[in-house]
């Protein structure tokens, strides 16, 4: 293999050395101070700070609240990454077999990846609001008085659909350039052996998916806990303590409405460690079944 050639051995840091100082400064950094303020009881006016030890991570493991909020954004998770996964890869399999109007097709789907996540959650409160939004007397012909942002699980519904509505076209993309790598020599030889289209696309198609779907898994587990933030925000309209929220929208809460800078601290390397775990579970365990051709 023909190795690059520098003339200088310090040239090869020197470009490295802008993306780097960004790493650094923009999470190192935060990541040294946020650790350090976990263990301090801090004054929200930066006139002094306490060693407490342990004690901001035992008051968050212990409360009842923080569990609960865990245990939500546990679901959550997982049910925005299966719903967005799934549908952006129905419709990448579906547009694949487009011929004609194929670009507006594509263009419809993607476009709507876009949109600024605070922005989804605007519009997503249009679609669910109480006096003119659709989905509300969708469900009240239905039965389902829904109250988006008053009852608990209306919102908990409200955050997920416009959650996966958001991420899907991101999905799409990636799936639906999976698929059209996909050489037509093999496409023809899976027409030959099976007839099932079904089934053709379960044995062959997905397998070769495989490593663009532990990608898109990944990203779409860190969407789901850190970039739905915006959505959240919107959504919730500051009344988090009557609606569902996540553990990022905690850290938020207590750090800069509560001004305990000391528990959101905590709470942030707690989910550090989380997301730290979850990374290498998925690189150690999941990624042993895929196979890179």
């Amino acid at each position: 293999m023909k190795r690059t050639q520098f003339s200088s051995p310090v040239l090869p840091y020197l470009f490295l050395l802008p993306q780097m100082t960004v790493v650094f400064i923009f999470f190192y950094w935060p990541s040294v101070q946020a650790i350090q303020s976990s263990f301090y009881l801090e004054d929200p006016f930066g006139f002094g700070s306490t060693f407490v030890g342990l004690s901001n991570y035992t008051d968050a493991l212990g409360s009842g609240e923080y569990l609960k909020i865990a245990w939500f954004t546990a679901v959550f998770t997982i049910v925005v990454t299966f719903l967005s996964l799934s549908i952006g890869l129905l419709l990448a399999a579906k547009a694949d077999g487009v011929i004609r109007g194929s670009s507006s097709y594509k263009t419809l789907l993607i476009c709507v990846y876009a949109i600024a996540p605070p922005v989804a959650g605007l519009i997503g409160m249009m679609f669910f609001d109480q006096h003119i939004g659709p989905f509300v007397k969708l469900a009240a012909w239905a039965g389902w008085d829904m109250k988006v942002g008053i009852n608990y699980y209306d919102t908990a519904f409200a955050m997920i659909v416009v959650s996966v509505w958001k991420q899907i076209p991101y999905n799409f993309i990636f799936f639906l350039s999976g698929l059209q790598g996909v050489p037509v020599s093999i496409r023809e030889a899976a027409a030959i052996d099976c007839r099932s289209p079904a089934r053709r696309f379960r044995t062959v198609m997905l397998p070769l998916l495989a490593p663009t779907a532990f990608f898109l898994l990944v990203i779409n587990m860190t969407y789901s806990l850190f970039d739905t933030f915006g959505i959240i925000d919107v959504i919730v309209k500051d009344k988090a303590a009557n609606n569902p929220i996540t553990l990022v929208y905690k850290v938020y809460m207590d750090g800069f409405r509560g001004n305990d800078i000391g528990g959101s601290s905590a709470q942030s390397v707690i989910l550090m460690i989380v997301v730290f775990v979850l990374t290498v579970f998925q690189f150690r365990f999941i990624e042993r079944r895929v196979h890179y051709n």
